[in-house]
């Protein structure tokens, strides 16, 4: 049986398909149970998840600081590349280092251009504001939402309608 937040991640998925960017994030606090839902998810459409923490930190290891900044994004796009039409991300706390000198949201929807992507985020969504961390923590983000679906595990959802449709 599909919970509640599992459908509202569907029919966001729907909605994503004539979206430039067909990025839709599932947003909560750690150990709201975002994984759970990837996971489920992830099922349905018989894909595995992703789990970018461990497939990029093997990738970058080898790697200087620089080589690092400057390869992350061809790294992350491999990595989902290759996993059908529909990809399913868990742990992506990597792309906050802020070593790596990256745009987490940026970095998401640059991949969602060629392929649905639905993401776990380790955060918040309030009032239109999309947040990673607290306030006056290293890895901390907040951004005013635009051409991203999200789903928030305590059951908030946004279909901005201002969003660029596919040319």
């Amino acid at each position: 049986m599909v919970d509640p937040i599992e459908n509202q991640v569907i029919r966001l998925l729907e909605a994503a398909e004539d979206l430039y960017h067909r990025l839709v994030l599932i947003v909560g606090k750690s150990g709201s149970g975002k994984t759970s839902v990837v996971q489920n998810l992830a099922k349905l459409y018989d894909v595995e998840p992703i789990n970018i923490n461990l497939c990029l930190s093997k990738e970058l290891l080898e790697l200087t600081g620089k080589q690092r900044q400057l390869r992350l994004g061809r790294i992350l796009a491999q990595t989902v590349n290759g996993n059908g039409d529909k990809v399913f991300l868990d742990n992506i706390e990597i792309l906050f280092d802020v070593e790596l000198k990256q745009d987490p949201l940026r970095l998401l929807q640059g991949i969602s251009r060629n392929l649905t992507v639905v993401a776990s985020w380790n955060g918040t969504f309030e009032k239109g504001k999309l947040i990673y961390a607290e306030p006056g923590h290293r890895e901390y983000r907040s951004y005013d939402l635009t051409d991203t679906l999200v789903v928030s595990v305590s059951g908030e959802a946004t279909l901005n309608l201002k969003k660029t449709k596919r040319g």
